[in-house]
């Protein structure tokens, strides 16, 4: 299983790309082709189009969502026509399914084409190997796909992150920052990467911290509180509906400004405690945590798992579900009008296709 062309003692820079630095004149005279129609393919599908460029939308013939894109006043075809036609293919479709896609239109990519990803498992950990005579860029938004669209509808940006993995033509990183611009995303800055950071770091982030770290906290949390007596509701509460609180003023002003905001008492608490549960332990985990995904342990676990029918997420994916706490939450939800928005926020949110 091979990763990137990245060395593993290189160091990463950071340069970020605003508007000032995207020519859309770029993709004047190109085609786009989006495959998928999801949370990410309807955003760029859609900005691309208001943004002037040619772009079509390639799904299988079975799709529910062709509707929904002609409807726009998106031309459809098939992945394989839509990649024949286009200069630039954008593949949007999920991470499980993108190898079988590929397959289906490698032989439509021509020298001088670019294949465009939003993020970089698949070629990272060699389940596709792109033609040596193709570009192979990513544009990667920072946001889920209705927020990406709702905000170029509202002429503000989404930040995102670039990356060059073959350049064949030599202007590979224009036609991303290209892209970029016409998906909005340098609107808020666009921040330059590798196929290898991008994949490892959103790898680690979701597993240790964001999904599977937040969560995991959260639930052991709760039980905490409910096995010494506590009511279910109290523990919900503190244990998970307030914890919107903390990130929205982590996201708005990071750690400092959280702090500030809190009471004395809770930061405090927080300073002398949080080490406490999270100690150095946890860092170890988080450390083979990482190692997996930069050996290509999970790529390999979660490429096996799709191939036998997804046998063991199926069983966690129940279990967390069934979990005590989210019978708690949703009776909880259904007494307050916050729950209204959730809903709706939802609702806006297409499944991947």
């Amino acid at each position: 299983m091979s990763t990137d062309e990245t060395p593993d003692d290189e160091e990463f820079t950071t340069t970020v790309y605003d508007d000032d630095d995207a020519d859309l004149g770029v993709l004047a005279e190109k085609t786009v082709a989006v495959l998928g129609y999801g949370s990410q393919g309807h955003a760029h599908a859609l900005n691309l189009h208001e943004s002037g460029i040619d772009v079509m939308v390639g799904l299988r013939k079975s799709s529910s969502s062709r509707g929904a894109a002609e409807a726009e006043g998106l031309r459809v075809m098939t992945p394989k026509n839509a990649a024949s036609e286009a200069q630039v293919v954008s593949v949007l479709v999920p991470d499980t399914v993108q190898p079988a896609v590929y397959a289906e239109i490698e032989d439509e990519l021509e020298p001088g084409d670019t294949l465009q990803f939003a993020h970089g498992f698949n070629v990272h950990y060699g389940q596709i190997e792109p033609k040596e005579e193709v570009n192979v860029t990513m544009v990667a938004p920072k946001s889920p796909g209705h927020l990406v669209r709702r905000n170029y509808e509202n002429d503000e940006g989404t930040p995102g992150l670039l990356a060059v993995y073959r350049d064949a033509t030599g202007d590979a990183h224009d036609l991303g920052l290209a892209y970029a611009k016409a998906i909005g995303c340098t609107r808020a800055g666009v921040v330059e990467t590798s196929f290898r950071e991008e994949t490892e770091t959103d790898l680690f982030g979701e597993q240790a911290v964001l999904c599977g770290g937040v969560t995991s906290l959260v639930k052991q949390g709760y039980e905490t509180l409910v096995d010494d007596g506590y009511s279910p509701e109290m523990a919900y509460f503190e244990c998970l509906n307030e914890l919107k609180l903390i990130v929205d003023l982590l996201y708005e002003d990071g750690l400092g400004g959280m702090w500030d905001s809190v009471s004395d008492t809770a930061e405090y608490g927080g300073l002398t405690r949080g080490d406490v549960v999270v100690d150095e332990h946890a860092r170890e985990n988080m450390e083979a945590v990482l190692e997996a995904v930069q050996d290509g342990t999970f790529a390999r676990e979660w490429i096996n798992e799709n191939q036998a029918n997804r046998p063991s997420y199926t069983q966690l994916r129940h279990a967390e579900k069934t979990h005590e706490i989210e019978e708690v939450g949703e009776n909880l939800r259904a007494l307050f009008a916050w729950s209204e928005d959730t809903e709706e926020e939802t609702a806006e949110t297409p499944a991947d296709d």
